[in-house]
């Protein structure tokens, strides 16, 4: 049975899509298979991955909506590499509206989580970019997943907004999918020249009681560079001291001892 893990923080520009994006490859190129679900109307996974966000018939959004099906949706294996299994549902637009589409849908909590349950034994992991708001789509995606991964910029107001966050999870485990958890917490953009990545790192780690993975994302100029030309950071540039962070990443996910029997 895959894991669902939704990549979540309401804070943007913390690298919560680029989190996702090159994890959701590690992992591919780790031999799992793969599948990338964008959930943010803006649709950065969607076009990071490759794929033309305004070149589509149908997206995640006609999935949920019922104007299509779920294969219709789907983009499958994205990458020519075959040993990088990744396919995708992409992102449109029209999720902007999301609010108010649903609005009298009846369980529209749950709307994600009855589309993806029919792929969890097809997939290894299914990575799921949520928006940068605590609304319809981020709780769609939370219902629908397993774990939560967090990720945290390194800068002076990283836990700005996490007291949130850590409120809006526990109440979606409260109300709405029980065996919810928080995987794990990631740094990113850090940079070891200097204090102030330090010490965001030791005050994080003294203030949160949850599992942070030991990954240090760095600032890194060929991370910022890959979704420009539609790749994830292990194809765009292999040896980047970005690439080796999110194998990294992916082997502590794979790892991970609340998943290991």
């Amino acid at each position: 049975m895959g894991r669902i893990i939704a990549i979540a923080n309401q804070k943007g520009g913390v690298g919560k899509t680029t989190t996702a994006i090159n994890l959701a490859s590690c992992l591919a190129e780790k031999g799992k298979k793969v599948l990338a679900i964008d959930m943010d109307p803006q649709g950065n996974m969607t076009s990071g991955l490759g794929i033309d966000k305004n070149d589509l018939e149908y997206s995640i959004y006609d999935a949920m909506c019922g104007n299509c099906n779920l294969g219709e949706a789907l983009r499958m294996n994205i990458f020519a590499n075959p040993k990088l299994n990744i396919s995708i549902l992409p992102s449109s637009r029209e999720l902007a509206g999301a609010e108010v589409d649903f609005l009298e849908t009846e369980d529209k909590q749950f709307i994600l989580k009855k589309l993806v349950r029919p792929l969890r034994k097809k997939y290894d992991f299914i990575i799921i970019d949520c928006p940068p708001a605590l609304g319809i789509l981020t709780i769609n995606s939370m219902t629908a997943a397993d774990t939560v991964i967090v990720p945290i910029q390194c800068e002076f107001y990283a836990l700005d907004g996490l007291t949130q966050l850590m409120y809006t999870i526990n109440l979606i485990k409260k109300k709405l999918n029980k065996p919810l958890a928080i995987e794990g917490v990631v740094f990113t953009m850090y940079d070891s020249r200097t204090n102030l990545s330090q010490q965001v790192v030791e005050n994080v780690k003294a203030n949160l009681d949850e599992l942070i993975y030991n990954t240090l994302v760095p600032r890194n100029v060929r991370l910022a560079e890959a979704p420009s030309f539609g790749l994830p950071i292990n194809l765009y540039d292999s040896r980047s001291a970005g690439a080796d962070a999110y194998r990294a990443l992916a082997d502590e996910v794979i790892n991970n001892k609340l998943f290991l029997d």
